[in-house]
């Protein structure tokens, strides 16, 4: 055994040293589900391991794959980096023997001097086998990260500039790329983009909720995507108002507003066989200032019949009560997390089928 095969296997060893330790049932006991996890749902769960132990860390993969195992899930979203040929057999050796699907997680290429770190990520989940690469072409929600409708384009035409970098890299290492509507650009914009690109390597991460906070209509965002479906982020929401707007929050499956069994079947209709991750961060409610000026910098020509459909759907389904996170300790932050998940994956398996 050469000293990077010693390494690898070391690293192995120790992610089920540290799953072990933060688990202490064995996974029989946790019922199967087709629902795979994205590691932003286990944030919390990280971060409490951490605190008990810096050097380990949930979202290394193998430490990632076996604990969503042992949750029961059927499969995971995750940053993979780049790594070695041999990390990347022993990875895709492990998601099989857990009979887990894996997806990655990348950041899109800057600039050209980004492509070659770019290439070795796709390089890496080509090798591990993903069914796809989820991805943001903007990192934050539009209507905060931006002051002008001018920074708005600016920043739509270098998105759009990313993902023709990508294409020869995709189409190379024939990995698909779903790209997540991340509260950035409206239904109609995405799908120009995704026509413009027209190439079965680039497609959609379709995430339930997030339009809703660019005043679309949640079906209809679901329905105008299905075609382009790689991947999809399970989730479900609950609204309230605000004095600038609505509050936004992420809840288990089946408390929320959102037709989840709906979208799930539109979805399954547009593409068999579609995979579903769970994606519900466990913090605070968002907040969605629809009513200031500063909202409708970079949505000028948004109707008010939006505003008005969505301002409906919130007094409609106002809830009673949103999750409130940050004042608690972090056990209790912990508790909400793990009750969240477990109620997800019942109503998953129950409701949806998976």
């Amino acid at each position: 055994m050469n000293r990077r095969d010693a390494l690898l296997r070391l690293a192995a060893g120790s992610s089920l040293v540290a799953t072990g330790r933060a688990l202490g049932t064995p996974p029989a006991e946790n019922p199967k589900s087709n629902l795979g996890l994205v590691i932003y749902t286990l944030a919390l769960r990280r971060k409490a391991m951490q605190g008990r132990k810096p050097s380990e860390d949930l979202f290394e993969p193998f430490t990632y794959l076996d604990y969503c195992h042992w949750l029961g899930a059927g499969g995971v979203q995750l940053p993979l980096g780049a790594r070695s040929a041999e990390y990347s057999r022993k990875l895709r050796q492990r998601a099989q023997e857990h009979g887990l699907y894996v997806e990655g997680i990348i950041n899109m290429s800057r600039d050209d001097r980004d492509l070659e770190r770019f290439e070795a990520e796709v390089r890496t989940a080509a090798q591990v086998g993903v069914l796809a690469l989820r991805t943001a072409l903007f990192s934050g929600r539009r209507y905060e990260q931006f002051a002008t409708w001018k920074e708005y384009q600016a920043a739509a035409e270098r998105a759009r500039q990313s993902v023709l970098r990508a294409l020869p890299i995709l189409e190379r290492h024939r990995v698909r790329l779903a790209v997540e509507n991340h509260k950035d650009q409206r239904t109609d914009e995405r799908v120009a983009l995704l026509r413009a690109i027209a190439s079965e390597y680039v497609g959609a991460c379709v995430d339930l909720g997030n339009n809703f906070a660019l005043l679309e209509d949640p079906l209809a965002v679901v329905e105008a995507l299905a075609p382009w479906a790689f991947s999809v982020h399970l989730k479900d929401q609950a609204v309230a108002e605000y004095e600038d707007g609505f509050l936004f929050a992420d809840v288990p499956l089946g408390e929320g507003f959102l037709q989840v069994k709906k979208m799930v079947e539109i979805l399954r209709r547009a593409k068999p066989g579609i995979r579903f991750s769970l994606e519900t961060l466990t913090r605070d409610p968002l907040k969605v200032p629809v009513l200031s000026e500063q909202y409708w910098a970079t949505l000028p020509n948004v109707p008010g019949s939006d505003l008005a459909r969505t301002l409906r759907t919130v007094r409609a389904h106002r809830a009673s009560q949103l999750p409130q996170i940050s004042g608690l300790p972090l056990e209790k932050q912990l508790a909400r997390e793990s009750a969240g998940v477990a109620k997800s994956f019942q109503y998953a398996r129950e409701i949806l089928g998976l």
